[in-house]
């Protein structure tokens, strides 16, 4: 008798964590199915002559351990040495230790191996009045100068305001932001920025978007962090830490597609089969169960059948519906229809350095992984310096490797520009806010990623019934971000897939606990 198939729907983070646990822990034979010619889904690496595009920013730290030590278990963690680390310094005696012991200081040179995690220091400021904020907020002198008394009176009125006299039912995450923050400082900075990602008030965003990325997060706990910092011993043990307040994270030497590049090359080696450029047309149903998916060969044109005893699906939910070969229910399909994504651009570009640095005399690279843009005469919505991520994403570690990030609709204005017409765009926008000169910029290139956010309004207000729906369907099991129609990170679409293989080898039938994933305090985040 042979094995049971399983067909895999996606190659990103939980695509691929399922394929790999069906081979190491079962006798299940999975195939994985992605439209893409890359894998990694949202966490692949762009390579632009040898300069590597991380799109989005992708930390590798979890509050699961069971994450952590995967991860571990593909790479060794080492820190960096004599190629330089692009402002962050790192030295091997501050290397993180586990329970688990896996990280061991004689880890692998980076500068002379590839497949090696780096230990690396997460910095994250907010860039607004043409002036650096810490992230998150903290009361310190800075924000205080950068504010002016004034308004920080406000913000601190408010807070109380907020404080004392909560709104009791929040409908929205402007109210959950008010809640946390007080509006005065929600107003200077969540406002603008958020509109920006999304493209609706906030207003007009479920509550349960905060509840999912920020959760824990408050002015209470960031100045408990501050107060309490210096007593907390070093490393990576970070379960009890909101993760906005992390610290330290690892990474790979190539970017975080180096890591499920690696993992495909896994579960090709172990007898699984990844079909690139193939896209799911069709998911057969009959009495309850998945019996086969049908894609197309995006080269070739050819429709293959691909038997299945189980199916995972990572692709919008959207689509899964509309691919089904099975009674759907109207309603079902009416609020599949609804539901919403936001679209993403990457602009790279190179430049011969900053106007702006860390160093008054303006000799070192800023040392941000990620700034957060403010300004509202700008669309640019976060910026990425890449030498911080790793240096070995920077061709020439004497130039400054940026990644400008878009948030828009597939098709509206600012996806339709041409590439060359979005580097200038790119460009201008940084010399209108003082982070570059627009004649240092060397080269550029520009990356789309369609469906990048699962929105939380449209007719996400009743997903459970899509949910429960598919939950159904005996051997389907929905993970991963797009696949749940949940914004998680790459920890948690991982996890859900973790799970999924549990309850395939422990029988059980009933899928909550996959969808519980993310939502409990271990598990709070925001980006």
């Amino acid at each position: 008798m042979g094995k049971k198939p399983a067909v895999i729907i996606g190659g990103g983070p939980a695509g691929l964590t399922a394929a790999y646990e069906l081979l190491r822990r079962t006798d299940i034979e999975p195939v994985v199915l992605e439209k893409d010619d890359i894998l990694g889904g949202i966490a692949r690496t762009v390579d632009y002559k040898g300069n590597r595009i991380d799109i989005g920013g992708h930390r590798f730290f979890s509050k699961s351990e069971r994450v952590m030590q995967w991860w571990l278990d593909f790479m060794p963690v080492q820190a960096l040495s004599s190629r330089g680390s692009g402002g962050v310094d790192h030295h091997p005696a501050t290397q993180p230790q586990f329970s688990s012991g896996t990280i061991h200081p004689e880890a692998p040179d980076p500068d002379t191996t590839d497949e090696v995690m780096l230990l690396r220091s997460r910095k994250s400021r907010i860039y607004y009045l043409r002036k650096f904020f810490d992230y998150p907020i903290t009361l310190s002198l800075r924000t205080v100068r950068n504010l002016g008394l004034i308004r920080m009176a406000r913000i601190g009125l408010s807070y109380l305001r907020a404080h004392l006299f909560p709104i009791a039912d929040e409908k929205n995450l402007e109210e959950f932001f008010i809640n946390r923050f007080g509006r005065e400082l929600y107003r200077t900075f969540f406002e603008s920025y958020t509109e920006k990602v999304w493209g609706v008030p906030c207003r007009e965003i479920e509550a349960s978007w905060g509840s999912q990325r920020i959760k824990g997060l408050s002015i209470s706990k960031a100045i408990a962090h501050a107060i309490t910092k210096p007593f907390k011993k070093g490393g990576m043990a970070q379960k009890g830490t909101e993760t906005s307040l992390i610290e330290q994270f690892l990474y790979p030497k190539f970017g975080p597609g180096q890591m499920w590049e690696l993992c495909g090359r896994r579960i090709e080696e172990l007898g699984g089969r990844i079909l690139m450029r193939h896209e799911v047309e069709g998911v057969t149903v009959r009495d309850g169960r998945v019996t086969s998916v049908e894609a197309r060969n995006l080269v070739t044109g050819e429709i293959t059948s691909h038997p299945a005893d189980y199916c995972f699906s990572t692709m919008p939910i959207r689509e899964l519906i509309r691919a089904l070969d099975a009674e759907v229910p109207s309603n079902v399909r009416e609020v599949s229809e609804g539901l919403i994504y936001r679209d993403f651009l990457t602009v790279g570009l190179l430049v011969d350095g900053l106007k702006v640095s860390d160093d008054k005399q303006g000799k070192k690279l800023l040392s941000d992984n990620w700034i957060y843009i403010q300004e509202p005469e700008v669309q640019l919505g976060r910026l990425q310096i890449f030498n911080n991520w790793s240096p070995y994403l920077v061709a020439d570690p004497h130039k400054v490797w940026l990644g400008l990030e878009y948030f828009c609709n597939e098709n509206d204005e600012l996806w339709n520009l041409s590439d060359e017409e979005l580097i200038q765009l790119g460009a201008d926008e940084l010399h209108t806010i003082g982070i570059i000169d627009r004649g240092k910029v060397l080269d550029g290139t520009v990356l789309r990623m369609p469906k990048t956010y699962p929105a939380y309004f449209g007719t996400y207000g009743s997903f459970d019934m899509v949910k429960s729906y598919v939950d159904g369907i005996e051997n389907l099991f929905l993970v991963g971000r797009n696949g749940m129609h949940r914004y998680n990170n790459q920890d948690h679409s991982m996890l859900t897939a973790m799970t999924a293989v549990d309850n395939i080898l422990s029988g059980r039938s009933d899928k909550s606990n996959i969808w519980e994933v993310n939502t409990e305090e271990d598990y709070h985040e925001e980006k």
